[in-house]
């Protein structure tokens, strides 16, 4: 309907018509009590104007039943959208559990982004329609937000954080990738593209990028170059805890808290491993900030995600 509309870009994602519609909902709404409110003031001055120097209005008599009338009518609007969106929001925030995961990076001007087989790409990005695709961002520089237009998705890449946010495309094509966040002098330049295709068009162009190595192989070598292994051993002896089954279990730390140990405390405790000590080990870890690229980081959270439970010894953490 609205694709012939130079200014307005095309549906391409499973949720976009979902966005479209409620904003133009919330566009309808807000058009609505724009004309009625300015309408009836127009109205008023015209009709209730003061015609003389000695003309006195007669006084008002308030009705209680119009007063909640339009206190009740604009809250029951006002909750409507709220729930609408919320209920969106939740939606686009939450990638489903086999959603394929693609990782970013941005950088002063450029998109990196790797496909888990290890597939490497500058500043576009293939992805198979009807399949979630889950994309999680991280900034070397300063901040950058991932925007396509087309998918109706837009998420800030901070330095120091990671971020996320998922897709599935619904139609072949090729569509815009912007950074819509003040990143520089060619800030305008920082641009992309995302190419949907077939499923079966997309292994194909995989195999077709069979030099790379899959990224838990690249994160597995930089754990055995960096030595990591040599502090954390599975054995009641090691220096450091147990990273086997670490991922997205609750490591209890030496203040007494936990903390859920995701893709971010996996990071801070590479780049500054003194913030959060585990319970029963001794701070001394070395720092690798400077050291390690965030693309490095990723391929060894990626890896550290592949290993299995841990034994049930000392705090499997």
């Amino acid at each position: 309907m609205f694709e012939e509309l130079p200014l307005f870009p095309l549906q391409a994602s499973t949720f976009a018509g979902q966005v479209d519609a409620l904003y133009f909902f919330l566009v309808a709404m807000a058009t609505f009590f724009v004309v009625l409110i300015f309408g009836t003031v127009i109205y008023f001055t015209a009709k209730y104007r003061r015609r003389s120097a000695t003309e006195r209005p007669p006084p008002i008599h308030i009705d209680m039943r119009l007063e909640i009338l339009w206190s009740i009518i604009p809250l029951i609007l006002v909750m409507i959208s709220f729930g609408w969106g919320a209920s969106l929001f939740v939606h686009m925030s939450q990638a489903p559990e086999d959603a394929l995961e693609l990782r970013a990076v941005g950088r002063q001007w450029m998109w990196k982004l790797q496909h888990p087989s290890g597939a490497r790409e500058i500043n576009q990005m293939h992805s198979p329609v009807g399949k979630p695709i889950k994309v999680i961002l991280a900034s070397e520089d300063v901040v950058h937000s991932f925007y396509v237009p087309a998918f109706r998705i837009k998420m800030d890449v901070v330095p120091g954080r990671y971020t996320a946010t998922w897709f599935e495309a619904n139609r072949e094509g090729e569509f815009h990738l912007f950074c819509t966040e003040y990143c520089g002098t060619q800030h305008s330049g920082m641009i992309g593209r995302v190419v949907a295709m077939k499923p079966v068009d997309y292994q194909r162009w995989l195999t077709s990028q069979a030099g790379e190595e899959p990224i838990a192989v690249s994160g597995e070598r930089l754990f055995q170059q960096l030595r990591c292994e040599t502090c954390h051993q599975t054995t009641s002896t090691a220096q450091g805890p147990a990273l086997t089954g670490l991922f997205g279990r609750q490591v209890k730390l030496e203040s007494g808290e936990s903390v859920l140990a995701d893709e971010a405390y996996i990071r801070e405790s590479i780049l500054n491993p003194h913030n959060k000590i585990v319970a029963g080990y001794r701070p001394i870890m070395p720092t690798y900030q400077g050291q390690i690229s965030e693309d490095a980081l990723h391929q060894i959270i990626v890896y550290l995600r592949t290993l299995g439970r841990a034994p049930e010894e000392k705090n499997p953490s």
